[in-house]
């Protein structure tokens, strides 16, 4: 079974989460370059970051191929594409997005024909500059909150948003799913919210729209539940002092033994990292408590000094969640 954001729940409740590790992007591209962009002769495949070894790059480009193997001439597999450039990118704060672009880039040029190439990249500039503008959407006071209101509001600014950058062709083949899936969440949420329909009339609003549901939707909206109800006999498990065994096995079952690895991978990095975090926490307290008279200057001066020898240049930036 293949994990994928819709199957992980990420709807429009999930913008103002999604959106806020963009912020990263900003102090990243500040500081000085970590890695070379990939030159166009270059059919190397890309070095990777930790968390992605292992794994193989989202998005099939053989869909860009004919039906005897030979690349289709410029044509572009919209969502395929924008499912490779997320895939890399959710390595935003373990890199920089430098060096995260010259791995896609990389990866066009190795995967695709020089004309393909030349319009995916093209795209993908246009990726990173809408991605980049969500941030300040997403800072509109108008468009904040998780009243269902507000998220029909983002979800609207951000389509036209998109219109910006995107042909109407390249946003429904990168995002045309994706809003499918959204819409279908808020209009439930919109149900539940609605104080002026009782239960009965709320449980066949509802059933009108699985009636209407495209079955591709359909598919993926189970699907997003069968993760959900694992995810939940994962917990369960854990609580009850379950070995990482026998969390793979049930994990394996429910979806593939690839996707049990991977998320098994993500289960320990996840603790790694929250280890990492205490620790710096407490050495934090320890050193704000041992210069408390000290001047600000100072004591900035040695924050930094301890954020250094605790993470890499890349992470650091994720710090002020934790401050």
């Amino acid at each position: 079974m293949r994990l994928t954001p819709a199957h992980l729940g990420l709807t429009a409740l999930a913008l103002a989460l999604l959106t806020a590790a963009l912020v990263l992007w900003r102090a990243e591209e500040s500081s000085p370059a970590s890695s070379p962009s990939a030159s166009a002769g270059d059919t190397r495949p890309a070095p990777v970051a930790r968390s992605l070894r292992d794994t193989v790059p989202d998005g099939d480009l053989q869909a860009m191929q004919t039906a005897g193997g030979a690349p289709v001439s410029g044509a572009l597999a919209y969502g395929e594409l924008r499912r490779l450039f997320d895939y890399y990118l959710s390595t935003v704060g373990e890199q920089s997005v430098e060096t995260i672009t010259a791995q896609i880039q990389a990866e066009l040029q190795r995967r695709l024909s020089p004309l393909q190439a030349q319009r995916a990249q093209r795209l993908l500039g246009l990726y990173l500059a809408y991605k980049r503008e969500l941030v300040d959407l997403e800072a509109k006071p108008d468009l904040a909150g998780n009243a269902v209101a507000a998220i029909r509001r983002r979800m609207l600014a951000m389509q036209d948003l998109r219109s910006h950058y995107f042909s109407a062709d390249e946003a429904e083949g990168m995002f045309g799913f994706e809003d499918a899936y959204d819409l279908d969440a808020v209009a439930r949420l919109e149900i539940d919210q609605d104080t002026s329909l009782n239960a009965q009339q709320k449980k066949q609003r509802l059933a009108a729209l699985d009636a209407a549901m495209a079955p591709t939707l359909r598919q993926e909206r189970e699907a997003s539940y069968v993760v959900a109800n694992t995810e939940q006999q994962v917990q369960a498990l854990r609580a009850k002092g379950a070995t990482d065994d026998e969390v793979y096995r049930l994990r394996a079952q429910a979806f593939d033994p690839q996707a049990a690895a991977r998320l098994a991978d993500v289960d320990r990095e996840e603790a790694a990292w929250k280890s990492r975090i205490a620790q710096y926490q407490d050495a934090r307290a320890r050193l704000l408590q041992t210069q408390a008279n000290a001047s600000a200057s100072e004591r900035q001066a040695s924050l930094a000094q301890l954020q250094e020898s605790l993470f890499s240049a890349a992470e650091r930036p994720r710090l002020v969640a934790y401050e």
